[in-house]
């Protein structure tokens, strides 16, 4: 049976039937109307509870009994019921057999963080494949209902993969899916993740036990509440033990139960005990997706564990730490450590208690679980890997953990006591294993990135303490580790131990290997040794113990070998150790080292980046051994350990003194043989020289000759001599400016006989030499000789002598000419040199001998020049090859007398000057046939016979005789090689009767007068070429054509039996071949038998139809050289038809055609004739539907012999094609003229949003629907005159409607849309016309009424409220001013923050909102006590100067959109009196005691008043006096105060606070101190002031001259106004500033955008030039307007006849769709010709309307009857259950497949399957028909059949005639062709170009404001500076004139 529930609308939701099973899906929906009573049209959808629809196939193979459908309308219809599905769910196989195994383990307090992890690891799962934040949420339930609530954001399960859930061990491996899961879902079995780092892959939820298995631990019931992704069901599975234990009971299946599916939000079946529930069951509605897991406690002790929710919350966060904070772990202290990407995984813990508030915890804000404790106290890491034989894979961490100054830093676990050390353990020596791990285990081991908590590995063999390692035992205890393994390892089922992990890793196949960084381990790395050095690493760096003082720099040290070692290291001037204090310069002695040294201490190293005094375990310490000089400044950098700290400074002292001994001091030379070489001696070149032997000796003349002794292995330092002999003078032809080391050798020491050089025979050179001898110290390693030993020179020994050259023996010959020639003189140059090669001059009577092979040759005489002797006057004689073939000769020179006398040279002499020329072929005369080139090869000569080649060698050939015209001269170059070719132009002559003609040719050189011309005969002969041809028809009679004849022919008629004949130039006929018939041509066919042009026959020639078309005809041969020319004129035949010439054929309804209309009578092909006449007229006649008859006329035109028509007009009948037909005897024309609409004359609304009466529109919002208003004629026609334009006025004028044109011209169809994008106003009615206007004149419109109503959650206005009687006093404190937010309904608005209203005031009442200049408040923080609904500013400054104020609130509501509040004018007044002051700060004054008043006044024209502290006058009711004196400044004295002039202290009165001072000076001859500073006070004096009065004082300067007065008077003035601009400045640069970051802001937000949008063209694949600019961007958009404007031009298929257009009216038939391919469209057209005028309507009521106002002579179909079969959706016919039955030809597919719509698409496509139905279009009618017998062969019906050639096959199986041939393609009225896709994407380029054009002018905008405000900011501080630089100048200046 299946379960079936209905939720159509308009009958019983949730009704549940249960229908047969087994039938047939047609047999089943029939069964499904009938029982729920449907309407046979009522559309249907019929989907299982996972909402994928049932198809035919799914039907039949997929659904299961018992299954459950729904009935809706659409497949994503909320289920407004909730619906209950039937499931079994039984215990999986594995329940029995691995029971035993996987059975959940608990211990203690433990179990219940490790039983919520199961939970926990089935939300990870379900949220593994989430690409944002990944949410799981722990609530512990503790108000109503003792409950556990688990809820993720994942994937939800469908409600089969809920009832796999509840299948006790039903694994992920074993479990499937329903077969109905829709195509987004998972659906395959299992599939193991991709690797990846530490397995953190989610892949924890396993064994099908652990969510039931925890929940049922924690609790008695579980409750499942999911809804999966993109599903609109939540699916609900309660499993309770109550339940369990009642049905075992009552006997019944216990494993059965019911999942509840209902929508999102549905909590109707929640009872009043799990009200705690509702809250859970609300949020569906808000999440895509969400799985909630709720259980029930019933244990106590759980309330009280989980009230102190800490102990879950620490446990779960150790669990969980990889995935909670990345694969690196939790790094508190270095960011840089932590993961690239973020894990995205909350994991929240929440505690709600009935009497406390409630508690949350992110698990990723434990801070002080195990592992991150580990990771943050560890110093460094090491990583390796373990892989075994079945494909297991391990990723290990060891963490070190330092032992710092006094204590270890191992973290000591929280939750755990620490193990205790037996007191007698022989390993514990360093008292520091207590401090460290101590007993515990080195690794905690994760599964799959998990914990799993009852797994630990103590140690493995290579991580364990060797017993010979040199480091200390307790550097084992300093480091812990983590195990990362893959899913290999097998765990048991409730994921609390490892079943195996640790016997696998101890098997010896098992692998492994470290891992450095991200390289890959070898595997022929021993992990062992790796692991070691790591720890003596992390020893050595990070244990502190030895104090490092006097921090100096951070270095880099290129000695250490290791490369990644050598930065950075720490250098220190001192160290302490072992209570000693060792620093640089103190001298120490090793130990431990080979050999010992004894030296300075230069500095110490510490490894890493350290900054000041610091403790380490060690360091090293740079030595440098003394003596130096001994030691050549050795610097050993040492281990600090290896300092003698026992050596005393006595006893290194000693040992230095005793080395020095050791250096070498001098040398000494002597000469064995006795052959001593003086001081400066001259010898010459290869004399020897030596031997010599050297002795090296020590300060005490003693031999150290063998080495220096410096106590190292192998003796010391090995000395030798070295031997050098240096050169200045010549090397060869090179002057030697600098000492040339000519040879170098070095001597070992020889024992009894020193150092010893044997001779040197090698001096050949010639110059100044200088023989050094120089004691060495070797360096093997580098080959050479160092000349210093410990910063000194050693010794060495100095030798000159001089060396010159010998007696000639040898010559060279110099270069001669290259370019010899034969009998041209030349010269031998030859140079003398001695044996060495050393130029020397030549032997006396000195007679050379020449010989030359082949060639006689000469010289005349000899010359001698310093060491050149050059033999001249040499000639050769003789005969060479050409010029190409070179030949060389032998030229031996010889000079008797010296040692080598001959020397031998190559020579190649070429030929000479030209002499004659010669000419080939020499016969004469030369034959050449008539029509071809002369061809003649050409030589030049010197007089010997050589073909020589000289520049310019020029030769040309001249053909004349008989004046052959057009030869031109014929040249050739023979410059190059002597020789060339000349051939001339073809020789054309005119031959006679075939006799040859005779020529000549003329060969000279212009260039070579002396060369004689040569002539040679040229015969012509006659060829066989052909040369004419005739033409000829053959018929009745032979017609002889002429060339270039024109022939008359009768128009369309043909010219056969065309003949040719060819001739050659003798006029024999030339039988035609096929090789000549191939090179005929003619020019009015390219089909040419050539069969026919063998027999002499030309292709027929087809005479135009058209008399006006006279066609060129010609036959040639060979590419027109011989041809054959006529033109064929066409003339009329018999009159056929009459024909009108219609200038236009669109004319508006109600007007005249304003062309006339002309009419002839031609013959078949339309050519005009001669047979109408002016009597004709009276015979014409004209019909035509609607036509008005009475102003027609026939006039006759004799010019054209035609007759005129004019005063065609149309008065009534439908827009579209009419058919005109006009009559002349017994000729008739139709011609089809195109009626448009009238002259617009009205508006109506096409379109709109529903129209309720009135439209109901929310204050502030528009209307989505757009209003579409038609322009129509008096006829109520669609006009589409685009002169009209229409415009919206809304009324009354209090309401403001915004469209989105205020007005426009209607479009081509006449229409014109209007979007209300806002509507503003008052509650209440209003009215919105349409109104158009045309030549001025108005158009009246329609008109819709609308309400406004208010929208509460639009915030309309702020209401303010204040103490409305504080007084505002300046510099103190507003009142406190509450706002509140009221809606467009008026009520309070509470959802903004604080931050969204601010407050504005600004001085005076001229600006209507805040401008530039207006000071902004933000609102204050909310308190307790506050209103909810309202928002407070507090503790706000009072502007400190009186006058008006205007306060006025805002609200941001988006970037733009802002809302103020009322304006509130203030009146600020002066706070209370503190002081007198005046008005304006007068300058200070300069005084002198001189006569002149104008030098002593201190004051003039200055009113005083009292002021508050901020200087606004307040003392209006105060009256007194103000007392003015002279003072010194405070603490100074003076004994002569100057005196004014009335008396030492003036009285002033004062009324109403304030007192005007006309002029108060000083007293003539006052006293006073030259150049001193004085204080004018006016003190007030009033009767009960309210406050303590402060008086004005006023400083001044004294004089006692008055050029000083007034030079101070004129400085003081200048810096009062210099002070005063430099404030004005100051604020300025302020304001600009804030401007700059502003304009920064809009830049950078503009970057952002361009970015954005920048990404979106590329995405999009739109090329933009870089830089980008807006030219570019202008470019492409005018590229891109162009193409579409090109595509738009375009010419379309498009149907003919006008669309029809209405509210209610879809549109005519043709225009609802478009088809792309030609051929079909053509067929289908033609397949529906009857139906493609027809008006589809939406409703009936339309349909009959069109039909009354047509009187029926309109096709109508109202969409509301059109009735569409439910099979119509099946395959093609050959298709049956998703299988083909046969292999079908042809491509068949339905014909509604092509189709395109072109408006709404569902009602097109009822439309088409009702008149188009399963139509099939094919290729051709062979396919068709063969298609057709296959489908009936196989049992099925075959609908009908249109094929591509124009063929229809019918449903009945007919096809043939001209019934079901379509007729030609230019007669069928076919469907449109739509744009191509291309114009669709370059409509969105567009967009995207505009935006990002938008983009570009707004960043440049903000980019120049933001350049002009910083040169504007750099400007004004410059400005700034400047006006400083003045102050201080003036400053000086003040200074300098007080001083003097």
């Amino acid at each position: 049976m299946i379960n079936v529930y209905n939720y159509l609308p308009n009958y019983q939701q949730g009704l549940k039937k249960t229908l047969k099973f087994g039938l047939e899906l047609a047999d089943f929906l029939v069964l499904v109307y009938r029982e729920f009573g449907l309407a046979p049209w009522q559309k249907i959808c019929l989907v299982t509870t996972d909402r994928t629809v049932v198809d035919h196939d799914k039907f039949i193979e997929e659904l299961q009994d018992n299954s459950t459908l729904y009935l809706l309308q659409s497949k994503d219809q909320d289920l407004q019921v909730a619906a209950e599905e039937a499931i079994n769910f039984v215990p999986h196989y594995n329940t029995l057999i691995e029971s035993g195994t996987f059975e959940y383990f608990a211990e203690g307090q433990k179990s219940l963080p490790c039983s919520l992890a199961e939970l926990v690891d089935n939300s990870l799962s379900a949220t593994a494949k989430n690409t944002g934040v990944r949410t799981i949420e722990i609530r512990l339930l503790f108000d109503k209902t003792f409950a556990v609530v688990v809820l993720d954001n994942g994937c939800g399960m469908t409600s089969k993969q809920l009832n796999n859930w509840a299948v006790y061990r039903l694994s992920k491996f074993t479990r499937e899916n329903s077969t109905f899961e829709r195509e987004s879902s998972e659906r395959e079995g299992y599939t193991r993740p991709e690797p990846v780092r530490r397995s953190l892959n989610s892949d924890i939820s396993y064994f099908g036990v652990g969510g039931k298995q925890a929940a049922f631990h924690i609790g008695n019931s579980v409750r499942m509440i999911t809804k999966p992704r993109n599903s609109p069901d939540v699916h609900e599975l309660v499993l309770s033990k109550d339940e369990f234990e009642k049905k075992e009971k009552n006997k019944e299946d216990v494993y059965k139960g019911t999942i509840l599916n209902r929508k999102p939000g549905d909590f109707s079946h929640i009872t009043h005990e799990e009200s705690y529930l509702q809250d859970i069951i609300k949020e569906e509605t808000r999440k895509e997706d969400q799985t909630a897991s709720v259980s029930l406690l019933t244990h106590i002790e759980y309330e009280t564990l989980l009230k102190h929710y800490y102990v879950p919350c620490h446990k779960l966060g150790h669990i969980y730490h990889y995935y909670i904070h990345g694969v690196d772990g939790n790094h508190k202290t270095d960011q840089s450590q932590k993961s690239d990407v973020s894990p995205k995984i909350d994991i929240l813990v929440s505690l709600v208690d009935y009497y406390s508030t409630p508690a949350f915890k992110n698990l990723r804000e434990v801070q002080d679980d195990l592992q991150t404790l580990y990771i943050n106290s560890a110093v460094d890491t090491f990583e390796f890997k373990a892989t075994t034989s079945d494909g297991g894979s391990l990723d290990g961490i060891l963490r070190y953990h330092p032992f710092l100054y006094d204590k270890e830093t191992y973290p000591k676990d929280p939750s755990a006591p620490q193990a205790a050390v037996d007191e007698d353990d022989d390993e514990n020596q360093s008292g520091t294993m207590n401090q460290a791990r101590g007993k515990r285990d080195i690794f905690e081991c994760f599964w799959n990135g998990r914990l799993i908590p009852y797994t630990t590995i103590s140690e493995f063999d290579w991580c364990r303490w060797p017993n010979k390692s040199t480091l200390p035992l307790e550097c084992f205890s300093r480091f812990s580790g983590v195990l990362f393994t893959n899913d290999k390892f097998r765990v048991n089922a409730s994921k609390q131990k490892f079943m195996d992990l640790e016997l696998k890793l101890r098997h010896r196949d098992t692998l492994f290997t470290p891992v450095f960084n991200v390289q890959k381990a070898s595997k022929n790395r021993s992990i062992q040794k790796d692991f070691m050095q790591w720890l003596e690493k992390c020893h050595s760096q990070f244990d502190k113990q030895v104090k490092f003082l006097g921090y100096s720099k951070t270095v880099t040290r290129t000695d250490v070998p290791t490369k990644k070692l050598q930065h950075p290291w720490a250098v220190f001037s001192a160290i302490e150790l072992d209570g000693k204090t060792y620093k640089a310069g103190d001298l120490v002695k090793s130990q431990r080292t080979q050999p010992i040294y004894y030296g300075k201490v230069n500095k110490f190293f510490l490894y890493g980046d350290h900054k000041g005094n610091v403790f380490a375990t060690g360091g090293e310490v740079e030595i440098t051994r003394v003596p130096e000089a001994l030691y050549d400044g050795y610097t050993r950098t040492i281990p600090i350990s290896k300092i003698d700290r026992s050596a005393t400074i006595e006893s290194i002292k000693r040992n230095i003194e005793s080395d020095i001994d050791k250096l070498p001091e001098k040398l000494c030379v002597t000469w064995p043989d006795g052959n001593a070489l003086p001081q400066h001696a001259v010898i010459p070149a290869g004399t020897p020289l030596g031997p010599l032997a050297v002795e090296i000796l020590n300060r005490n003349d003693k031999s150290i000759s063998s080495r220096i002794q410096t106590g190292v292995q192998g003796g010391g330092i090995k000395l030798n001599v070295g031997l050098k002999i240096f050169l200045r003078g010549k090397i060869g032809a090179k002057e030697v400016k600098q000492p040339k080391q000519i040879c170098h050798f070095r001597a070992p020491y020889i024992p009894g006989h020193g150092h010893w050089f044997k001779k040197i025979g090698s001096l050949t050179n010639l110059g100044n030499y200088t023989l050094t001898l120089q004691a060495e110290v070797s360096d093997n390693a580098n080959n050479k000789a160092i000349t210093s030993y410990g910063g000194r020179q050693l010794p060495s020994y100095e030798h000159k002598f001089t060396v010159k050259e010998g007696n000639a023996e040898n010559f060279t010959i110099g270069p001669l000419n290259p370019s010899l020639r034969i009998g041209v003189p030349f010269s031998i140059p030859t140079q003398m040199t001695d044996i060495y090669g050393h130029p020397t001059k030549p032997p006396p009577n000195l007679r050379p001998v020449l010989e030359c092979s082949d060639l006689e040759v000469s010289f005349e005489t000899t010359a001698t020049s310093g060491n050149s002797f050059t033999i001249k006057g040499v000639k050769v004689i003789g005969e060479v090859q050409n010029y190409q073939q070179t030949k060389r000769f032998d030229l031996k020179v010889t000079l008797p007398g010296l040692k080598n006398q001959t020397q031998t040279i190559k020579i190649s002499p070429f030929p000479s000057n030209p002499h004659s020329l010669l000419v080939k072929p020499e016969v004469k005369p030369v034959k050449v046939e008539n029509g071809n080139p002369a061809s003649f090869n050409v030589e030049v000569h010197d007089e010997a016979g050589n073909i020589t080649a000289n520049a310019k060698q020029i030769v040309r050939c001249q053909v004349r005789d008989f004046g052959i015209p057009g030869l031109k001269l014929a040249v050739t170059d023979c410059s190059s090689s002597g020789t060339g070719q000349i051939v001339t132009e073809p020789i054309n002559l005119k031959i006679i009767n075939g006799e040859p003609q005779m020529l000549q040719a003329k060969f000279d050189m212009p260039s070579q007068k002396h060369v004689v011309a040569v002539t040679t005969e040229l015969k012509v002969m006659p060829s066989c070429r052909v040369s004419r041809m005739e033409l000829f028809c053959e018929g009745e009679e032979r017609l002889e054509l002429k060339n270039k004849e024109k022939i008359q022919w009768q128009a369309g008629g043909v010219l056969e039996n065309l003949f040719f004949k060819l001739y050659d130039e003798s006029g024999k006929e030339v039988e035609v071949t096929p090789e000549i018939a191939s090179n005929i041509k003619v020019n009015w066919t390219g089909d040419i038998d050539q069969r026919a042009l063998i027999m002499g026959r030309l292709p027929d020639v087809q005479v135009p139809t058209k008399v006006q078309e006279e066609r060129f005809h010609q036959v040639s041969y060979r590419d027109h050289s011989v041809s054959f020319s006529f033109t064929i004129v066409p003339c009329p035949d018999e009159p056929a038809r009459l024909k009108a010439t219609v200038p236009e054929n669109t004319v508006k309804l109600g007007e005249c055609v304003t062309t006339p209309i002309k009419l002839k009578l031609v013959d078949q092909y339309d050519n005009v004739t001669n047979s109408l006449t002016s009597d004709c007229v009276t015979s014409m006649a004209v019909e035509a539907e609607g036509l008005d008859k009475s102003n027609i006329a026939f006039i006759w035109e004799e010019s054209s012999g035609s007759i005129k028509v004019s005063g065609v007009r149309f008065n009534s009948g439908p827009l579209g094609t009419r058919e005109v037909c006009f009559i002349c005897g017994d000729y008739t024309e139709q011609i089809t003229f195109k009626v448009t609409a009238g002259i617009p004359t009205k508006l109506k609304l096409l379109s709109g949003p529903e129209m309720v009466k009135p439209l109901q529109i929310l204050n502030g919002t528009g209307i989505s629907t757009p209003f579409v208003v038609q322009l129509c004629d008096k006829w109520g026609n669609p006009s589409p005159d685009q002169r009209v334009v229409v415009e919206t006025r809304a009324s009354p004028s209090t309401v403001k409607v915004t469209t989105s044109v205020t007005s426009q011209p209607v479009d081509a169809e006449g229409k014109a849309a209007f979007t209300v994008t806002s509507v503003k106003g008052l509650k209440g009615y209003y009215q919105l016309e349409f109104v158009g206007c045309f030549n001025r004149k108005p158009i009246p419109g329609p008109h819709v009424n609308f309400n406004i109503i208010p929208d509460p959650n639009k915030p309309d206005k702020l209401s303010v409220n204040y103490d409305t009687s504080a007084r505002f006093l300046a510099g103190g404190t507003f009142p406190v001013f509450s706002v509140a937010v009221l809606s467009d309904a008026g009520s309070a608005m509470t959802a903004f923050k604080s931050a969204d209203l601010s407050m504005w005031y600004w001085s005076g009442e001229s600006m209507t909102r805040p401008e530039t200049g207006a000071t902004m408040l933000m609102c204050s923080k909310p308190m307790e006590n506050d209103n909810k609904s309202r928002y407070y500013f507090r503790d706000k400054k009072i502007p400190q100067s009186v006058g008006t104020y205007t306060i006025q609130f805002s609200l941001k509501i988006e970037k733009t959109e802002v809302v103020f509040s009322n304006q509130i004018i203030v009146n600020v007044v002066a706070n209370q009196p503190v002081k007198l002051g005046p008005e304006c700060q007068p300058q200070i004054p300069v005084v002198s005691y001189s006569r002149d008043i104008a030098n002593r006044t201190l004051v003039e024209n200055m009113t005083l008043k009292i002021m508050d502290q901020y200087g606004n006058p307040t003392g209006q009711n105060l009256n007194g006096k103000v007392l003015v004196s002279i003072k010194c400044p405070d603490g100074e004295q003076s004994r002569n105060l100057p005196v004014l002039e009335v008396a030492s202290t003036v009285e002033i009165n004062l009324k109403d606070g304030s007192t005007h001072i006309e002029r108060l000076a000083i007293r003539e001859n006052s006293p006073g101190e030259n150049g001193r500073k004085y204080i004018l006070i006016f003190k007030p004096e009033v009767v009960m002031p309210p406050t303590s009065l402060s008086p004005f004082e006023l400083p001044f300067h004294f004089y006692d001259d008055s050029e000083n007065q007034r030079k101070v008077s004129e400085l003081t003035k200048k810096k009062d106004e210099l002070t005063d601009n430099y404030e004005k400045l100051n604020n300025k640069c302020s304001v600009l500033a804030r401007l700059r970051e502003l304009h920064t802001k809009n830049v950078l937000d503009a970057n952002k955008k361009e970015e954005a949008l920048k990404r979106g063209l590329e995405e999009s694949k739109i090329q933009v030039l870089q830089p980008s600019s807006i030219q570019n961007i202008d470019s492409l958009l005018q590229q891109n307007a162009d193409e579409k404007k090109t595509i738009e031009d375009i010419n379309r298929r498009v149907f003919p006849l006008p669309n029809r257009s209405g509210p209610d009216i879809l549109g005519m038939v043709g225009h609802l769709a478009h088809i792309s391919n030609d051929k079909a469209a053509w067929v289908i057209s033609w397949h529906l010709s009857s139906e493609m005028d027809c008006v589809i309507t939406k409703t009936t009521a339309e349909a009959q309307r069109i039909f009354h106002s047509e009187h029926g002579r309109q096709q109508v179909m109202a969409l509301d009857s059109i009735y569409v079969h439910p099979r119509r959706e099946g395959p093609l016919p050959h298709i049956k259950n998703g299988r083909e039955l046969f292999s079908p030809v042809g491509n068949p597919l339905y014909a509604r497949n092509l189709l395109i719509y072109t408006t709404e698409e569902e009602s097109c496509e009822r439309v088409f399957k009702n008149i188009l139905g399963n139509t099939i279009l094919m290729d051709d009618i062979e396919s068709a028909t063969n298609y057709r017998k296959a489908v009936i062969e196989k049992g099925s019906y075959c609908p009908t059949i249109l094929t591509r050639d124009g063929n229809r096959l019918s449903a009945s199986g007919k096809f043939g005639g001209a019934q079901n041939k379509a007729p030609h393609e230019e007669r069928v009225k076919k469907f449109g062709a739509p744009l191509p896709q291309r114009y669709q994407d370059l409509q969105k380029e567009i967009e995207l170009l505009i935006q990002f054009r938008s983009a570009l002018e707004k960043k440049k905008d903000e980019d120049d404001k933001r350049n002009t405000t910083i040169l504007k900011l750099s400007e004004t501080r410059q400005q700034m500076e400047e006006t400083k630089v003045e102050l201080d100048e003036i400053e000086r200046r003040l200074g300098k004139i007080l001083h003097k």
